[in-house]
């Protein structure tokens, strides 16, 4: 049986990032398994760049397989600890799509701190949970994934300092699982969607939410815009970790603390929409491409259940089981550029 490898963006001492196969804590570029391709006669796809890898994604992941099977023992002293070199993000998605309100827990809480909206009757927050419960069983019966757009520009590594508008009020964290898609995907059925994912990373959709809604534009509602796409609002990685992998992406078990406080504390298996339909809802609003990249929603424990937002000086800690965790540390941005 072959252990689990990934993908991920590395530099060291400055250079350019280049992309790289993960085991463990050992990282080996994509270029070096390219030096080999006469003895091995394996050769990848995108050595330079893992958007460009991620295009070929099904011959690609297979080559590297190989290539692990009968690695040359010459190319064992090119494998370098991950520790020693800076992590970056995997690459910058053409696409980042955000499915909003999908995890049952995270709606019930949002309808007990605020309530369910202007229908609701509820007097207790009690009642706005049973409320919420019965519009989530409908929902989830009859109703559809709800999605918007991210900006590329707001990707940083897992590492990376995320910098906070010193105009953003409200800045709040909210840890995904991220899907990867593998080729283009435009009108996939429900039952076919899983074939189009090349694998899972860590995402943390950081939102400004006293953006969230414009007080002068009610009737068009959400400014996903100013609240979704500030620079460094999206840590992401640390590394793409394929789908085979992954025995099921429905129960990862998902935690982020801040200042080491405990703050979200969830499964996977808490999503309203699964990732399959998903798919098929995006993919039959937009066309996708190898690369591209589903947030499949947050869990719940976010900033604004606890009345708690981010601030210069806060660590974050994002982790999901069998993907590797991401420390991001907020900044001013003014002190930042």
């Amino acid at each position: 049986m072959q252990l689990p490898f990934g993908f991920g963006s590395f530099s060291i001492a400055g250079c350019a990032p280049f992309p790289a196969v993960v085991c463990g804590d050992q990282v080996l570029a994509l270029a070096a398994i390219n030096r080999w391709r006469h003895q091995t006669g394996i050769r990848l796809h995108g050595e330079e760049c893992l958007l460009e890898f991620v295009e070929d994604w099904d011959a690609n992941i297979d080559s590297v397989a190989r290539f692990l099977e009968r690695e040359p023992a010459d190319c064992q002293a090119l494998w370098k600890p991950a520790g020693q070199l800076q992590v970056h993000a995997p690459f910058t998605p053409r696409q980042i799509l955000c499915t909003g309100a999908n995890y049952r827990q995270h709606v019930i809480d949002h309808a007990a701190d605020f309530g369910g909206g202007v229908n609701d009757q509820a007097s207790t927050a009690e009642q706005r949970r049973e409320q919420a419960q019965a519009k989530i069983d409908e929902r989830a019966r009859n109703g559809m994934p709800y999605a918007f757009a991210k900006l590329p520009s707001t990707v940083i590594g897992p590492f990376d300092p995320i910098a906070l508008p010193e105009d953003i009020e409200k800045p709040d964290w909210e840890l995904e699982l991220a899907v990867v898609i593998a080729r283009p995907a435009r009108h996939v059925r429900r039952e076919d969607a899983m074939r189009y994912v090349a694998g899972y990373t860590i995402a943390n959709d950081i939102t400004a939410r006293d953006r969230l809604f414009r007080p002068d534009m009610r009737a068009i509602a959400s400014d996903w815009l100013s609240s979704k796409s500030p620079p460094s609002f999206m840590p992401f990685g640390p590394f793409i970790m394929p789908a085979r992998f992954v025995a099921d992406p429905h129960d990862l078990h998902m935690t982020l603390a801040l200042n080491g406080q405990v703050m979200q504390d969830a499964t996977s298996s808490d999503m309203i929409f699964d990732i399959s339909r998903q798919i098929e809802y995006v993919s039959n609003r937009v066309a996708l491409g190898p690369g591209d990249v589903i947030l499949t929603g947050s869990p719940a424990g976010n900033g604004t259940h606890y009345k708690r937002f981010l601030k210069a000086g806060d660590e974050i800690i994002a982790s999901i089981a069998g993907l590797g965790s991401q420390r991001n540390t907020c900044v001013s941005e003014g002190a930042h550029a």
